[in-house]
Order: structure tokens, then sequence, then C-alpha cells
């Protein structure tokens, strides 16, 4: 997120701007897609995905004014059946997320 809105890092106290952010909701394995039944009656899920909420906000620290604000942001990532950290479904969850907080602030500009 930095190198793309131009920020640096900083200490909290000293930063012209915080992102802050808390997750609302985190599941790490809702069924996504599905073959039909087995032979014994079961149906076999064959994508999973992982789906993030949370509410943002970036404030400015020196005029003490919210730059951007939204709650329920979600964002998912698909991954094979038992390999939620392997695929990467979270990382797909969290680029998104970064990517909409992003394009966010720079809408405010």
């Amino acid at each position: 997120m930095e190198s793309r809105l131009g920020l640096r890092p900083s200490g909290e106290d000293q930063a012209d701007a915080v992102v802050r952010g808390t997750i609302q909701r985190y599941d790490p394995d809702l069924p996504l897609t599905f073959t039909g039944q087995t032979p014994n009656n079961q149906v076999e899920v064959t994508k999973r995905m992982v789906q993030i909420t949370v509410s943002v906000r970036i404030l400015n620290q020196r005029e003490g004014k919210v730059l951007w604000e939204r709650t329920g942001l979600v964002a998912q990532g698909d991954y094979d059946p038992n390999r939620e950290k392997e695929a990467g479904g979270r990382k797909k969850a969290l680029d998104k997320l970064i990517n909409d907080i992003v394009e966010g602030a720079q809408s405010q500009w």
C-alpha cells in the first residue's frame, strides 16, 4: 500500500495519516464449487474460498479528519480444498483488500 500511495512508514505519533482496520469476520473454509454425488451419496467440494470482512479508516492526524472510511469491506480468495495457505486463498483475499483500500484512498485525492 505504501508504494502505491507514495507513503513512507512512520511511527504513529509522527505520522500525517494513519490507517486503522478491524476484522469483522473471517471465514477460511467456505465451499465454492461442487461435483455431483459420489457413490456414497456425498457431494465433493472442488474449490473453497476464504472471505474476509473488515472496516477500514484512513485518518489525517494533523487535521483530525477522516480521509476515507469503509465498513463491511469484503474480499475473497479461492483455493483448492485443504490447501488454504499453500494455494494462496488468504493472500488473494488480502491483495484484493489492499487494492480496494488504495483505490478508495485515491478516489478522495
